[in-house]
């Protein structure tokens, strides 16, 4: 079953070919800067073992130029992985925010379609950009199945009292405001990934997804019971250019004394706070070198970074009543050796301990860095979006 997913940003697309039930990718691209005169296609093929790379650099003024472009590639005489888009049995879409319509894997329907066009509001800078991949690749795909995969769904076991702010009810009932999680394909992934590898389905994880979004998920028996992120993805961690918790106070005196507006507030918490805000960089690699040249706002930045994660840990081992793994995920988070060294520190009470020498130590696949004789095990698992999307389209058509 060839099952193709796509990932469609506001001016990308990502996207993996899979030949179910195999895991390992045939093909994986990114179209990037579409819109742009210098568009770039990147097109990764794998056969044999073997990896070739393509690169293009086209004018794309659109999604559908762009996917087209990338059904060129598919479909090429030359280099091609298969000879037409009816070999393609479904189409997998990510689709950041299903609200509180979707809780499952679903197969895109034009019913679907118009309960999608009301989670709009809930992520305007994400779920327009999926809606449309799905539309132009219901054009070029005619004959697979279209099916909706929920960053959200993960999130729809937690109980109202996770999930539940403490404003009137109205706001809920009328408005769907509430907590509900991002991430979840991310959490999903690795937490199976943790339970094949602890060999138990009967888990207490706390999994932590550190990429330049962020975000940590209380697990218990495969089900997700309470998530940082909540109504958008601003909340919780620190990022890396996104706030995390503030106290909502300082939006009102960002307001009424220093007089910015919504779209002046909205910059500031997303696009310039977290670790940008506090150091100048965003990417870890460059804040680690600023502290190793004694820069003393890197040192707190990260110093930061880890007590809130920390924090976290804390409250959702009570949460849990106990912690059997504590899994770090993402691209901070499988190779940030620091970053993991700080959250470990200091949580002997848990039963949490690292081994200084394998947290240093890179091999691929999931390791184990705990002491041997720690009571919780601490996992670094790689993460795959793509894969858990296209294991989930096979699992749906099966």
């Amino acid at each position: 079953m060839n099952i193709f997913v796509i990932n469609s940003g506001s001016s990308s697309i990502k996207y993996q070919l899979f030949k179910m039930p195999s895991t390992s990718p045939i093909c994986v691209g990114l179209v990037e800067r579409i819109g742009l005169d210098d568009a770039v296609i990147i097109h990764k093929i794998y056969n044999n073992g073997e990896e070739e790379t393509l690169k293009f650099t086209l004018d794309i003024p659109d999604h559908e130029t762009g996917l087209n472009e990338v059904n060129a590639l598919l479909t090429n005489p030359e280099f091609g992985v298969i000879q037409d888009t009816a070999e393609i049995t479904a189409v997998g879409h990510r689709i950041v925010h299903g609200g509180e319509f979707f809780s499952t894997t679903t197969i895109i329907t034009p019913e679907v379609k118009e309960e999608l066009k009301k989670t709009f509001q809930l992520a305007p800078l994400h779920n327009p950009s999926g809606y449309r991949g799905i539309e132009v690749a219901e054009k070029i795909f005619t004959n697979a199945t279209q099916v909706a995969v929920f960053d959200t769904a993960f999130h729809q076991t937690m109980p109202p009292q996770a999930y539940r702010f403490a404003l009137p009810n109205s706001y809920y009932t009328d408005y769907n405001i509430r907590s509900y999680g991002f991430h979840g394909t991310s959490h999903k992934y690795v937490s199976e990934q943790a339970n094949d590898y602890l060999g138990k389905s009967d888990t207490k994880l706390i999994s932590i997804h550190l990429g330049n979004g962020c975000s940590i998920t209380a697990i218990k028996d495969g089900q997700s019971i309470d998530t940082s992120m909540g109504f958008g993805p601003l909340s919780g961690l620190i990022m890396g250019t996104r706030t995390g918790d503030i106290d909502p106070t300082i939006v009102f005196y960002l307001v009424n004394t220093l007089g910015y507006d919504v779209e002046q507030v909205s910059n500031l918490l997303n696009k310039r706070s977290g670790m940008f805000g506090l150091t100048g960089y965003s990417d870890m690699r460059d804040i680690t070198k600023a502290i190793n040249e004694g820069d003393e706002n890197a040192k707190l930045a990260y110093d930061m970074y880890a007590y809130r994660i920390k924090k976290f840990i804390g409250s959702y081992a009570a949460a849990l009543n106990g912690i059997d793994a504590i899994i770090f995920t993402a691209g901070v988070g499988e190779n940030d050796t620091l970053t993991r060294k700080l959250v470990c520190e200091n949580l002997e009470y848990l039963g949490i301990t690292i081994d200084n020498e394998a947290n240093s130590t890179r091999k691929s696949g999931i390791r184990e860095i705990n002491l041997p004789d720690a009571k919780v095990k601490v996992l670094i698992i790689p993460t795959n979006e793509e894969l858990e999307i296209a294991n989930q389209c096979y699992t749906l058509l099966l």
